[in-house]
């Protein structure tokens, strides 16, 4: 995930102050030192660092601290809200107020502003109930156009585009289109080059005043480093930005590049792309990415992809069995089915407070192998023996381990865990009543 070395370091800096009764200047300049190679190392532009650190120390050098907070708890609230500046103050919707509403899409080839167009054009049809035509008007690459169809199909929304045309006609005949058949918002694909040229920048211009976009949004790959600064430098001079959508933000990337076009661009970060799939998209909260950054959690996006991906009758239901003391095996698959559909184990502790260190100790592989074991071990069962495990006898626990394909030494495992959880559930219960 983006950033993830730069949280290791930024916590590891903080811990120089703890303990330190005062912000003084030594102690100051050595933590200021360490968030410096934190920057540094994750990529970010060395314009940036340097603004970003005299901000931070402006604000914090000999200042009294509060007597609720630690010196190294004030310095985290100040880097924290610095963090939150750099990286737009607040979370920000798109634009669409015409209609239809336009949104452009823009970016250097490869850098995914096709698989963006889809991804934008499910979230505002499943969200906000848009009814979204997307147009293809990337003409350079081959099959672009096919490609953009194929994800128009699984999305269920409609494309247009042209043979044997030019990207502005394109656009021309896609606003006609669009006018005509009550659509709300068009997405726009444009071309991209391997490079900036004069030739890609004259089309963006003409395509700009031929759509007069609500949105042009700026396509940057999270595993590109401070090259993407010029870049996206250049197509702010050319065209009208108003926002950036990030890709690639789940890879194995230093994150720096998004902090650091952020700050040249000074438009904000609209989406980030967090998985191959069309609905891993999500919006950007400043706020929150700060809060993950400096290894605080972000209880409040865990909130809503629970909501989003739960079948939320089945988790209450098997919640109320468990602390009712009607535990059964089934609310337990139940359970374990319902945590899956969040994702990655890891990534679930990273958004929980306090526990981001502990996410490079888990191996997903293995967790979702242990998950698959389990699973296959109670739908194994007959259904009396989900219901009151504690009847399972020695015959029972080898027909399921056979059925499983695990040892009956794993079958054990899971009863006497089941055991332990129903007492613990038993006693919570007494307990809240």
């Amino acid at each position: 995930m983006a950033f993830e070395n730069l949280t290791d370091r930024l916590s590891k800096s903080f811990k120089n102050l703890v303990g330190k009764g005062k912000l003084t200047e030594s102690n100051m300049r050595d933590m200021l030192q360490e968030v410096r190679f934190a920057l540094i190392e994750a990529d970010v532009h060395p314009n940036v660092v340097s603004s970003f650190l005299d901000n931070i120390s402006e604000k914090a050098l000999g200042q009294e601290v509060m007597t609720s907070l630690q010196p190294s708890e004030m310095v985290v609230k100040i880097v924290n809200e610095e963090l939150i500046s750099l990286l737009g103050e607040t979370q920000e919707e798109l634009n669409l107020t015409s209609h239809p509403s336009v949104v452009m899409m823009v970016g250097l080839q490869g850098s995914g502003k096709t698989t963006s167009s889809a991804k934008i054009a499910y979230d505002l049809k499943e969200k906000f109930n848009k009814r979204v035509l997307l147009v293809g008007a990337d003409l350079q690459r081959l099959a672009a156009v096919d490609q953009l169809r194929i994800l128009g199909q699984q999305i269920e929304v409609d494309v247009f585009s042209l043979e044997d045309s030019t990207p502005v006609v394109v656009a021309q005949e896609a606003l006609k289109h669009a006018k005509n058949e009550g659509y709300d918002t068009l997405i726009v694909d444009t071309a991209g080059r391997l490079h900036i040229d004069e030739v890609l920048m004259d089309e963006l211009s003409q395509l700009q005043s031929v759509l007069n976009p609500n949105e042009i949004l700026l396509s940057v790959d999270a595993m590109v480093g401070q090259d993407i600064v010029n870049v996206a430098q250049r197509f702010k001079e050319q065209v009208n930005l108003t926002g950036l959508v990030v890709t690639k933000y789940d890879g194995d990337s230093r994150g720096g590049g998004i902090l650091s076009v952020r700050h040249v661009t000074q438009v904000p970060v609209k989406y980030v792309g967090t998985g191959e799939k069309i609905e891993d998209l999500e919006r950007f909260y400043p706020d929150r990415v700060a809060s993950r950054l400096l290894g605080m959690g972000d209880i409040l996006t865990l909130i809503e992809q629970a909501q989003q991906k739960m079948d939320q009758e089945a988790a209450e239901r098997a919640a109320q069995n468990m602390l009712s003391g009607q535990f059964t095996m089934d609310d337990l698959l139940t359970s374990i089915e319902q945590a899956s559909k969040m994702g990655p184990l890891s990534s679930i502790m990273g958004m929980m407070p306090g526990m981001s260190n502990m996410k490079k100790q888990i191996d997903d592989a293995q967790s979702e192998a242990d998950i698959k074991r389990i699973k296959a071990i109670i739908q194994s069962m007959t259904k009396k023996e989900r219901q009151q495990p504690r009847l399972i006898r020695a015959s029972q626990r080898r027909r399921i381990a056979r059925g499983a394909g695990v040892s009956p030494t794993e079958v054990n495992r899971l009863l006497n865990q089941y055991d332990k959880m129903k007492d613990q559930m038993r006693i919570l219960s007494r307990f809240m009543k």
